[in-house]
């Protein structure tokens, strides 16, 4: 190598290292020495051509080897940045890997699951009121328990997810468990023997404790299997897509919008032509038709699973929020050093916690900074490895995170209270309305939330498409509004629903005394059920506004290790949503029916004041708006390093 007028200085590594190629020394492809690495590379005849002078960077800049010396950053733009994998654990490649190429099979998935999904709930109260003879109270508490069970199992699912299975497996194996129940509940609904008689003029024999087991057993395994899906199919969906990469990461906010625009596709199949087929064909051929399609959705999923980008599982949340509480109760009397730089952090680039980025430390909940506070005790014992004693600062973070968007999370829980209103009150008040299009068609009550499903499917490319490029201009955002402005605009629009509800119950009302139909529950009020198109209509801008900026608030904010988690976390207000409107009811029929009274919504709601009932929800959401306004405006959002 003398010869070539070239002093190495020993070995060629020593002279990469004086030249600060330590670059190259460490993309992989630099092996042994530079000689042998430029064999590897084929490029003997730079070796021999005797035009390495000087550094070895400018005679591979001379040669135009450019692609050697940033073999490295090659490597970094072949590969996701964010440390998926592929489904067979291999670092995911950019150009053969997820974006939008994976996103038809999870979106097709999520249109075909959602569509089972609301071809039960949507006429659900319907089925309880008219085939198991429940009455009206408690068929809508039926409805909202069970729709907020839907909801409270994603936790478990979340859990699983996030430290054992991976969100991957996690669907898998819990729409093998729905489907299951999407079968039982089609039997219990098609073999005589599982459901009650008919009525008889005025006689409805009640169903049997047997009939509601079958039953409720398959519905409850329909809540069990969605736990599993709900929080993590929207963030798988969003795994597709590289956070490190500016433009992928840009197409995310896209994705949430179409997610979303993809279950009221399902949802609009499911509000018309399947509650219609219920009503006049059967319920049998009603819960048939949405198994099939949840075989669909099956289906769907597993076909793309070529090309999604996996993120390995990080271990369980739950113990790692467990450790720090424990770790900094132990320092309690430690005193947090000013600089933060002191607390306990990895060195390496990424976390000590598997598939997620470092988290820069804020000044908040200081009494958990404890748990990183590293003492004599630590380095003598050697506690660095032992997180009940030890937390990194990421670690602490994560709790902090999840504390700071507690009280954000906790405002949507009235909002979900508001939206449970369409497949309870809102269809219990179209029953008592003229369904009649024309001589011979009556339209089901419950098909009129086909008009929030078109709602939504409307707001969906109206806000991507037209709202998105036009507030960015003036808030100088590729999104427009924030998630936390986007979700408050949402609540301003459920207030107005509420509105829109009780003053057609109004109406309703005084068309009933009008007629002289108060004490007539048989006969339809004079009135058209299209009258409620408005109330359905706002819920549906509602929801693009609150339930699409949810999901990419908790998606966004949430610690990289804790997606599903916090997804779930998202789902739980509207179970929490659903409970609260189930407990409205039941404090509402208690105040409302002392002395004898009849109360606010009786058998007959002609003989009652549901109006009164859409007044409190109103009054209720105008209070958690204000309250979410002042969260909103103390929120600090999340820094990854």
């Amino acid at each position: 190598m003398g010869e070539m007028g070239v002093d190495w200085e020993g070995s060629v590594e020593t002279a990469l290292l004086e030249e600060e190629n330590t670059a190259l020394l460490q993309s992989g492809k630099v092996k042994g020495s530079v000689e042998t690495s430029l064999l590897e590379e084929e490029n003997t005849a730079l070796l021999q051509s005797g035009k390495v002078k000087g550094s070895v960077e400018t005679a591979l800049l001379e040669e135009g080897n450019t692609a050697l010396l940033l073999s490295g950053k090659d490597c970094e733009e072949e590969y996701t940045g964010d440390g998926s994998v592929d489904f067979w654990g291999r670092p995911s490649v950019k150009e053969n890997t997820g974006n939008w190429r994976a996103c038809p099979f999870i979106l097709g998935n999520e249109c075909c699951e959602r569509l089972a999904y609301y071809g039960i709930n949507t006429n659900l109260v319907t089925y309880l009121t008219k085939r198991l003879h429940q009455g009206n109270a408690a068929a809508a508490k039926s409805v909202t328990t069970w729709a907020g069970t839907c909801y409270l199992t994603p936790l478990l699912g979340a859990v699983l997810a996030d430290a054992y299975f991976g969100r991957y497996w996690t669907i898998a194996a819990f729409s093998t468990i729905y489907f299951i129940g999407m079968t039982t509940l089609t039997l219990s609904a098609s073999v005589s023997s599982l459901k009650p008689p008919s009525c008889v003029g005025s006689v409805c024999p009640a169903a049997s404790m047997g009939q509601y087991a079958v039953f409720f057993l398959g519905l409850y395994l329909i809540a069990l299997g969605t736990g599993g899906i709900k929080p993590c199919v929207s963030s798988f969906g969003a795994d597709q897509f590289d956070d490190t990469d500016a433009k992928e990461k840009k197409k995310k906010g896209s994705f949430f919008n179409w997610f979303y625009f993809s279950i009221n596709v399902g949802a609009l199949v499911s509000s018309s032509v399947l509650v219609w087929v219920q009503d006049n064909v059967g319920w049998g051929w009603g819960f048939a038709i949405p198994t099939v399609f949840m075989g669909l959705a099956i289906g769907s999923f597993f076909s793309g699973t070529p090309l999604y980008r996996l993120q390995k599982p990080g271990g369980s949340p739950v113990t790692r929020m467990c450790q720090v509480v424990v770790a900094s109760l132990r320092k309690l009397r430690k005193k947090v050093p000013h600089d933060h730089s002191h607390l306990y952090e990895v060195q390496d680039r990424n976390s000590a916690i598997q598939g997620s980025r470092k988290l820069e430390h804020t000044d908040e909940f200081k009494c958990l900074d404890k748990a990183a506070i590293i003492t004599d005790d630590d380095v003598r014992k050697n506690e660095f490895s032992n997180p009940w004693r030890l937390c990194t600062v990421t670690q602490v973070e994560e709790l902090k995170i999840l504390l700071r968007m507690f009280p954000i999370w906790a405002t949507g829980i009235v909002f979900a209270a508001v939206y449970s209103q369409i497949s309870t009150m809102f269809v219990e008040q179209g029953m008592t309305l003229d369904t009649s299009i024309g001589s011979n068609f009556h339209i089901p009550p419950a098909s009129l939330s086909v008009f929030d499903v078109l709602s939504v499917m409307v707001w969906v490319p109206v806000y991507d498409r037209l709202i998105v490029p036009i507030v960015s201009k003036y808030t100088k955002r590729e999104r427009g509004f924030t998630e936390l402005q986007r979700m408050g605009i949402g609540l301003v629009i459920s207030i107005l629903a509420m509105v829109a509800a009780a003053l057609v119950e109004i109406r309703r009302l005084s068309i009933a005394k009008a007629y002289d139909l108060v004490h007539d529950e048989g006969t339809p009020i004079p009135m058209s059920i299209f009258w409620q198109i408005p109330q359905y209509f706002l819920v549906g801008a509602s929801e693009v506004f609150t339930f699409v900026g949810q999901l990419e608030f908790f998606y966004d904010q949430s610690p990289d290790a804790m997606r599903s988690l916090c997804s779930a976390l998202s789902l739980l207000t509207t179970a929490l949503g659903n409970y609260l409107s189930s407990l409205i009811v039941t404090v509402v029929m208690y105040a409302t029916t002392k002395g004898g009274n009849i109360g606010w919504i009786p058998d007959n709601l002609n003989e009652g004041h549901l109006d009164y009932y859409f007044w409190v929800l109103a009054s209720l959401s105008l209070l958690n708006l204000l309250v979410y306004i002042s969260c909103a405006h103390r929120y600090k959002y999340k820094k990854a390093s």
